[in-house]
């Protein structure tokens, strides 16, 4: 599993589909394909090549809109690089990103990072792996 890490990488997956949802996050998904694309002269060009390896490329983006402490941030990418792990053997060689949509309530999760949070965030990026992997 390589982990993406430049900002067009970022982008070529957001462009690609949504393969699943929960409640905070959402799973993209991009296929590794080398493909031609036509330039402003109409002659097909190779594309710049982004993903160097046929591997499962996962990344993790956690807005400070969703979560505005550097630690909760943290904490919620390390539970989200963790569960791809374990999961990376049911997905194709492709490349995904987990993104959070949504803020975790702090009424019910006062802390910036408490076990109840991760215990939490841990469940959901399951459900959302173990839905994103049934997807076609």
């Amino acid at each position: 599993m390589q982990r993406l890490k430049t900002r067009p990488q970022f982008q070529a997956v957001l462009a690609g589909t949504i393969v699943a949802k929960t409640p905070h996050f959402v799973l993209h998904r991009n296929v590794l394909a080398a493909k031609a694309v036509p330039n402003r002269s109409g002659k097909q060009v190779n594309a710049p090549v982004l993903f160097r390896e046929q591997d499962v490329w996962v990344g993790a983006m956690v807005p400070k809109r969703w979560a505005k402490r550097a630690v909760t941030r943290n904490a919620i990418k390390r539970q989200i690089y963790t569960v791809s792990a374990e999961f990376s053997h049911l997905y194709p060689q492709a490349a995904f990103v987990v993104r959070l949509r949504s803020s975790f309530s702090r009424t019910e999760f006062v802390s910036a990072v408490s076990d109840l949070l991760k215990q939490a965030v841990r469940a959901e990026v399951q459900a959302l792996m173990h839905a994103g992997a049934l997807a076609p």
